[in-house]
């Protein structure tokens, strides 16, 4: 990837967007968030896996801002319903859905299931595209954890208010934002993510 000192966001998510950000500041280059190109395309995350997902969205912004691009796409994986909601965890109950929808599905999905049976385990898929050579490099974050039996905490966003991280004893709602981004599943696909940056982009710090 050519040197750059400029990396775009591929993400409309203004929750996401600060903490992406947040993981990304130490890099000593200019991080830009898809509000600054209003005309870029809004990408149908209708792939597969959450790999597919950040390929597509890093490849079509990439190609727009004709700058690098950095994606993530995220999966929820509960073993007591045989993996859902997966690739589906941001539209789990249903197109439009809110947060709280989300969340509140999957507690009812859960009533009655042991603590012992609610384990989970959250994805990230990260992908940096370059736009010259259409190169795209994909890592990944996990975390494991449990699917607590009634919402704790009111930060973060997505299902964090329900997600507990065990040797914490708290739920990812719960953790302050410099408590989160040393643990989460996103914090350490955007680990990967910093050290391919470190690499490409030399005169980044």
């Amino acid at each position: 990837m050519p040197v750059s000192t400029e990396l775009v966001l591929a993400t409309r998510n203004p929750h996401k967007g600060v903490e992406l950000a947040a993981l990304l500041a130490d890099l000593g280059i200019r991080i830009r968030t898809l509000d600054e190109f209003p005309g870029a395309p809004d990408v149908i995350e209708d792939g597969d896996t959450c790999r597919a997902n950040a390929i597509k969205k890093a490849k079509a912004v990439a190609r727009y801002t004709k700058l690098p691009a950095v994606a993530d796409d995220t999966g929820l994986m509960v073993d007591a319903l045989d993996g859902r909601p997966g690739v589906y965890a941001a539209r789990y109950a249903g197109a439009g859905a809110t947060y709280t929808d989300n969340w509140q599905k999957l507690l009812r999905e859960l009533a009655g299931v042991p603590p012992e049976r609610r384990r989970a385990r959250f994805v990230t898929a990260a992908a940096l595209a370059c736009p010259e050579t259409e190169r795209v490099d994909v890592v990944e974050g996990e975390l494991e954890g449990l699917i607590a039996e009634a919402p704790a905490g009111d930060r973060g966003f997505g299902y964090d208010p329900v997600f507990c991280v065990p040797e914490l004893g708290k739920t990812l709602a719960q953790l302050t934002p410099e408590e989160k981004n040393r643990v989460s599943h996103r914090a350490r696909a955007f680990a990967k993510v910093k050290e391919l940056l470190r690499r490409k982009l030399p005169r980044s710090k």
